[in-house]
Order: C-alpha cells, then structure tokens, then sequence
C-alpha cells in the first residue's frame, strides 16, 4: 500500500480529521497552463497526447510542479475513450469539439454495441496510471475517473457535446429499451475500465455525469442515478483493493438525497448548489467536494478571496469536505490566480480543523 507525504484528501474522503481542507481543481492539467500547451504542441492534438503514456504523466504532474499546496492529482485523459474503444470512431474538430463518426442512431447499430477489450483497446489508459503512480512516488493520491453511463451516451447518441439533448432524449422517451440497452453496455464497459485503473493503482475514482442535470426528475431516476448505483457496487464486490469513490452530477443539486444511497464516499456539487445546505442535507453519510464557480478565476484576487471564504464558511467546522471548483477550470484562468485561491483555501480552512 502507497505511503503518501501528503494523504489529506484521502483522510478528508473518509470524513477523518485533516489540519485544513484539502484541495484539487476539476481539469487541474489543461489548457490554462502554457507548459500543457507545450506539452500538447509536442503530441500534435489533444488525442494522440491522451493516447502517449509518457505525455499523460508529464501533463498529469505539471499543475503538482506548479502548485505545491495541491493536495491529488488526476489521471490526464478524456471521459470519451471508453466510448471510442466501442467503435464509434472520436475525433476532435478543430475549435468545435468531440465528434464521433458513428453516433448511434440505428436500432442494429445499437444491438451491436460491444464492450471493448480493457487490456488491449485502453492499454494506453492503464500504462499511463502506472506510470503516473510511479513518477509521484508518493507525494500525493491519484484519481482515476470516467463518465457516467447516461453522460457518455449523450454523446454516443448525439454525436457531439454541446447539444440540446433532443436526439437521445427522444430515444428516452419512444424507445427506451434502446437506451436502456446502451446504458447496460456503457456500464459494464465503464465497471471494467475503472477496475483496470484500480489494479492499475489509483487511490479513488471519481464518476462524472457531466450531463445527468440535462434529465428530468423522473429521467435521472431512471436513466442516470441507477447505473452509477451498479458500477460503484460491482466495484465493491470485484476489487481486492478498497478506495474510496466520488459521484459528480453537474445540476444535480435537486437530488443529493438519492445520489447518498448510490454508495459512493463523496459527492462533488457545481456552484449552482448551496455547500452549507447541501451538508444539511447528506449529513454525515458522505464527504462533499466543491464547489467555487470556476468563472470567478477570472476576477480579482480579493474577489477570488471573498468567494473561497463563503465557501469554506457555509461548509463549517469539521471532517468530510474537499475544496474544489464546480466544474473544470476554464482555459483563460490566469494562472497566477490559481495560487491565490490555493493560497486563501489553505490559511483560510485550518479555522475549521482540529489543531
């Protein structure tokens, strides 16, 4: 087992004493830092870097180098590689996003969705967690992560980000059975990919359903929510080494307390939910992550400092909250601006711990 320099965002996960709220930013290696520019000038485009082992561990270990008071890493890829590893042929339009060459739309296309083969078509995901994991050397934990069922099928089925969901929630509504089909496959593919980061040492997983808040009430309940449920389950019962885990529905504020019973250690909430009652509500059953608006990173620094202590204000005293944006930085945050809110996160939260 890892012996970690620095282990507060575990311990924080688990809702043990920490002597400050520990912190990590959502897309933390990107494109607001010139050296990940460099970085991805040198891979040729944002895929072939996702897909070079030895890139992805200099990118995931760049915002480490840069920001000391960071307390994890994350793997450096894309929520989109499981459903590329299914055929359906991603690729990367210039100034207009993901695509995919072969959207599911045709009910045989969707009979012959396939989960993919881990070991051979996501190798390049998994060399690069061991690599990362061994280039820390312990400093800090890493996070393995991957996007939701229902977030990945928005984009299996559209085609693309960016959309108005009409195209997949019609399927939702006139032929369910269809999406349900896409969601059950999406899933086992999902189970198997996090199961190979694990064995391959990451120290939490975090799921991300960018999308769930697109659903409607009944929808997420039915569409989104319960697959989570079944990945982070299966996971329980097929992995020797236990970790922790995060669930992250960007807009799920309205159902924190159906995403408690998924069985995940913390959930991440945007900047469109209320900290202080978003604890009222979970209570002590999990940690919560979050959750500054990622657009305040373009003010001021005071602005920036005023923002950081309503947060960690309206969180409280105690165990079980990690600092982190409601989503992922933005490419235009100054970088300077970054130290700021670490610098404000870390002086500011030790109040709230146990001395």
């Amino acid at each position: 087992m890892t012996q970690f320099k620095n282990d507060n965002f575990l311990k924080a996960l688990y809702r043990e004493p920490t002597p400050y709220t520990p912190i990590w930013m959502m897309r933390q290696a990107g494109r607001y830092l010139p050296e990940y520019r460099a970085t991805r000038q040198k891979a040729g485009d944002f895929l072939s870097l996702c897909k070079n082992p030895n890139l992805a561990t200099e990118v995931t270990l760049q915002p480490l180098d840069r920001y000391p008071l960071l307390d994890a890493s994350i793997l450096f890829s894309d929520i989109l590689t499981v459903p590329d590893a299914m055929g359906l042929g991603l690729y990367f339009a210039a100034g207009e996003g993901p695509k995919f060459q072969r959207p599911l739309r045709d009910e045989a296309d969707i009979q012959k969705l396939k989960i993919p083969d881990i070991d051979k078509d996501l190798k390049y995901v998994i060399d690069a967690v061991s690599q990362i994991k061994s280039a820390l050397q312990g400093r800090v934990p890493l996070i393995g992560f991957s996007g939701s069922p229902w977030t990945l099928a928005t984009y299996m089925v559209e085609g693309q980000g960016g959309t108005d969901f009409l195209t997949i929630k019609q399927m939702a509504y006139s032929r369910p059975d269809l999406l349900h089909h896409i969601l059950k496959t999406t899933t086992e593919a999902v189970t198997q990919y996090l199961q190979g980061q694990i064995e391959a040492g990451v120290d939490t997983i975090m799921i991300f359903d960018s999308w769930g808040g697109a659903l409607s009430h009944q929808g997420y309940l039915e569409f989104s929510l319960p697959y989570m449920k079944v990945i982070l389950s299966n996971l329980k019962m097929m992995s020797s080494k236990k970790i922790p885990s995060i669930m992250f529905t960007k807009g799920g504020g309205l159902w924190l307390e159906d995403q408690v019973t998924a069985g995940s250690d913390a959930l991440g909430l945007d900047w469109q939910t209320d900290i202080g009652i978003a604890r009222q509500k979970v209570g002590q059953k999990v940690a919560l992550q979050g959750n500054l608006d990622p657009a305040i990173l373009l003010s001021k620094p005071e602005a920036i400092e005023k923002e950081v202590k309503r947060i960690l204000d309206g969180y409280g005293a105690g165990t079980g909250h990690i600092f982190n944006l409601g989503h992922g930085i933005t490419e235009h945050t100054p970088p300077e601006n970054v130290d700021v809110m670490l610098t404000a996160v870390r002086e500011y939260s030790q109040q709230f711990h146990i001395k």
